[in-house]
């Protein structure tokens, strides 16, 4: 039984008149009763977008910004936040350790990952470092709200799609020989991408990737990287 069991994704689904100032818990939120969020995610559209929505349709008090950095001084200077969702890809980041840094600056309150490409796999060591939630940036509008609010309430959620996949997902000895940054970037390969766009993708050097590449391709015994995506899709990893 995964982590993923602890929660069901459709029970979310179904609270869409899920007030905004109380939860199932009896929780109230901030200062005037409005859920206090703080969203940091450097792709403009995907911040703008989640912000305006979240505080027209959800009544939310959100405070955007752009890195980890940034999002850290905002915790320092007003936290700690009903909720902090963090972009897995941003500036600052580093994988898993920005949600660590989060998580001890937030006051024991919420912090969540977004991701738009993430692995299952991530959103899994998500959970287990002590995320609130993974929310796919695919996620629908009303959906997202909704999670939102559970988030907020202090429960935890993942898409019930995610356990899906998580649940029927074969598993193979090659997964476990990769880190979830190899994973990251072997799925960049089998995407067809160059090492600066997977660099840009996953705001990395350049030459990080090309020492990523190097490990992946000694790791699947293969030749160059276009072998290690046959070597990857073959196996059904992606």
């Amino acid at each position: 039984m995964t982590q993923f069991s602890r929660i069901e994704g459709e029970k979310v689904d179904r609270l869409a008149t899920l007030p905004p100032v109380s939860s199932a818990k009896g929780v109230t939120y901030g200062l005037n009763g409005f859920m206090r969020i703080l969203l940091a995610d450097d792709h403009d559209m995907v911040r703008e977008t989640i912000s305006a929505y979240l505080t027209s349709e959800g009544g939310a008090e959100v405070t955007a910004t752009t890195d980890l950095p940034l999002a850290m001084q905002e915790i320092e200077s007003g936290g700690p936040y009903d909720l902090v969702l963090l972009d897995y890809n941003m500036p600052g980041m580093n994988g898993l350790e920005g949600l660590k840094k989060a998580l001890e600056a937030n006051g024991g309150k919420g912090v969540a990952v977004l991701s738009g490409s993430a692995p299952t796999r991530t959103a899994q060591e998500a959970l287990d470092s002590g995320a609130i939630g993974f929310i796919p940036k695919t996620m629908g509008a009303q959906s997202l709200l909704n999670a939102v609010r559970f988030m907020s309430a202090g429960e935890v959620y993942v898409p019930v799609e995610l356990m899906r996949q998580e649940a029927e997902a074969p598993t193979h000895p090659l997964i476990a020989q990769l880190s979830p940054r190899e994973v990251e970037v072997l799925n960049g390969l089998c995407r067809g991408l160059a090492n600066k766009e997977i660099a840009r993708e996953l705001n990395l050097q350049e030459v990080t990737i090309k020492l990523h590449v190097r490990t992946l391709c000694r790791k699947l015994d293969a030749k160059n990287r276009t072998q290690a995506a046959i070597v990857a899709k073959e196996a059904g990893i992606f």
